[in-house]
C-alpha cells in the first residue's frame, strides 16, 4: 500500500502547475474594474419616449437576432405584461401607468447598463467580460465555459443563457453596439433610430451634466435623480424620469458601492476552487481505483 500512497502524493504534487495557473486567474478575479473618464454613455429621457419600440427592432437588426419584420415591433399588446431581456432579445420597452397624467403612460427601455465596475466581469474566472475604454462591457464567448456566475452577480438581471443551444451555448446581452462605436465612429442602433431623441449618446461626463441641467431647468417635469450616475458605482446608461424610479421597475436598493467591492475576498477564492477541486477529485479517484485493484489482486492470490 506504500506505493499507492506515493502515487497519490504524485497526483497532489502535479497540482503545482495548476496552482500557478490559478494565481493568474485569481489576479483576474481581483481586478479593480474602474470606469474610464472619457467613456461614452446614453442618457434616456423617460418624459420623451413614446413606446414605438423601434429601438427593439434596431437592436434585433444590428445584432442579427432572429429575423423579424419591423411591423412585428409595432404590436402594442406586449405592454400588457412586464417583459425582461432574454437570450434573443437584448432590449425591451415596458409601459407604466402615470398617476400624474394617466393619459400619458411612461415607457421604459431596459438593456444592459454597462456598469463602470461590472459585477459580471469581476466574478468571471476566465475574464470573458471586459469593460472597455469606450464604456461597453463586452463578452468573449470563445473563452466562456458556461459557469453563469455573471447571471447571478448582475444587479440588473441582464445576462441570459442560450439553454436551447446544446453545442455552442453562450451568454447574451446588449453589446452597446461596440463595433459601431469603436470601428465606425457611430452610435448604438437604438439611439440612431429613435424618432423623438429620447436616447442621447455622448461622453458620459457630459451626459451627467446635461441630465442635471434638464432637471434644474424643469423641476416640475423631472424627479431630482439621475439614475445610473452613482448606482453601483455608476453605469454607462443613465435615466431621468417624471416619476420616482421605484415606481418604474428600477432597483433603488443598490447603493453607490460597486458590486465587486463587496466580494473581492470571496471572489479571489473562486478561481482556486474551480481549478483545484477537479484535480483533487481526480487524484482521489485514481488512488481509490488503484487501491481497489490491488485489493482484488490480493484476494485472488489468496
Amino acid at each position: 500500500m506504500g506505493l499507492d500512497r506515493r502515487a497519490f502524493l504524485k497526483h497532489l504534487a502535479s497540482m503545482g502547475g495548476f496552482a500557478v495557473a490559478s494565481k493568474t486567474t485569481q489576479a483576474l478575479a481581483q481586478q479593480h474594474f474602474a470606469g474610464y473618464p472619457d467613456s461614452f454613455g446614453v442618457l434616456v429621457d423617460l418624459t420623451v419616449c413614446i413606446g414605438c419600440r423601434r429601438c427593439e427592432w434596431a437592436c434585433n437588426n444590428v445584432n442579427k437576432l432572429p429575423n423579424k419584420p419591423i411591423t412585428e415591433f409595432e404590436n402594442k399588446s406586449v405592454f400588457e405584461t412586464n417583459r425582461r431581456t432574454n437570450a434573443v432579445t437584448f432590449t425591451v420597452v415596458n409601459r407604466f401607468n402615470n398617476p400624474k397624467t394617466p393619459e400619458k403612460p411612461i415607457y421604459v427601455k431596459k438593456q444592459c447598463m454597462h456598469c463602470n465596475e461590472p459585477a459580471c466581469a469581476s466574478v468571471c474566472p476566465l475574464k470573458a467580460f471586459t469593460k472597455t475604454p469606450e464604456g461597453a462591457v463586452v463578452y468573449n464567448p470563445s473563452i466562456c465555459f458556461g459557469c453563469r456566475y455573471c447571471m447571478a452577480a448582475c444587479p440588473f438581471n441582464i445576462p441570459a443563457y442560450e439553454y436551447d443551444d446544446p453545442f455552442t451555448p453562450k451568454v447574451t446581452k446588449c453589446t452597446f453596439c461596440f463595433d459601431r462605436i469603436r470601428n465606425q465612429g457611430g452610435v448604438p442602433g437604438c439611439v440612431e433610430i429613435c424618432p423623438v431623441e429620447a436616447l442621447i449618446f455622448g461622453k458620459r461626463s457630459e451626459l451627467v451634466d446635461l441630465a442635471h441641467e434638464k432637471i434644474m431647468n424643469n423641476p416640475d417635469r423631472y424627479v431630482n435623480h439621475v439614475y445610473g450616475e452613482h448606482e453601483v458605482g455608476g453605469t454607462s446608461w443613465m435615466y431621468i424620469s417624471p416619476r420616482p424610479f421605484e415606481e418604474l421597475g428600477f432597483r433603488t436598493d443598490l447603493g453607490t458601492t460597486p458590486i465587486p467591492q463587496y466580494g473581492r475576498g470571496f471572489l479571489s477564492l473562486v478561481p482556486i476552487i474551480a481549478v483545484t477541486c477537479p484535480v483533487i477529485c481526480m487524484g482521489l479517484y485514481s488512488f481509490s481505483k488503484r487501491r481497489t485493484a490491488l485489493e482484488n489482486a490480493e484476494s485472488k492470490s489468496n
